[in-house]
């Protein structure tokens, strides 16, 4: 009997696409976003920060501290820059964000959380148990 759900089991795997077996549980957004004038203005800032799991206010002060850019987060949930920055520098920054604040360097997942023991930040993934320190002041 094993041996025929196994049989099954392979022709089943078999029989699927590939982008289903290769596809991420995890896809960092990409930015929405527009310019106004000398402006940027990113729309879905605060989804993009809710994916991460992350409270809004250290990514925007990652993301304008790398952009070198000032900026401001509306009540609306969009961002202001300061200045016109092209979109494919944001997704730069926000997936450098993730690398380092979201992604478990061990196991690849997303599965983390940030917490703090004796004045020090660690990255905690909920996946794997592993636990790495970062640097949460920006």
């Amino acid at each position: 009997m094993e041996l025929e759900y196994e049989k099954l089991l392979e022709k089943a795997r078999k029989n699927l696409p590939k982008s289903r077996l290769e596809a991420e549980r995890f896809e960092i957004p990409k930015v929405i976003g527009h310019l106004q004038g000398n402006r940027t203005v990113i729309s879905n800032f605060l989804e993009i920060a809710g994916s991460f799991g992350r409270e809004p206010g250290h990514l925007l002060k990652f993301v304008l501290k790398e952009l070198a850019a000032p900026g401001e987060l509306k009540k609306s949930g969009s961002l202001i820059i300061g200045t016109k920055i092209a979109a494919s520098r944001i997704n730069e920054k926000i997936k450098k964000y993730a690398e380092e604040y979201v992604i478990c360097k061990e196991c690849g997942k997303s599965d983390t959380k940030i917490e703090e023991e004796n004045g020090i930040h660690y990255v905690m993934c909920t996946a794997c148990g592993s636990r790495r320190p970062i640097k949460y002041k920006i």
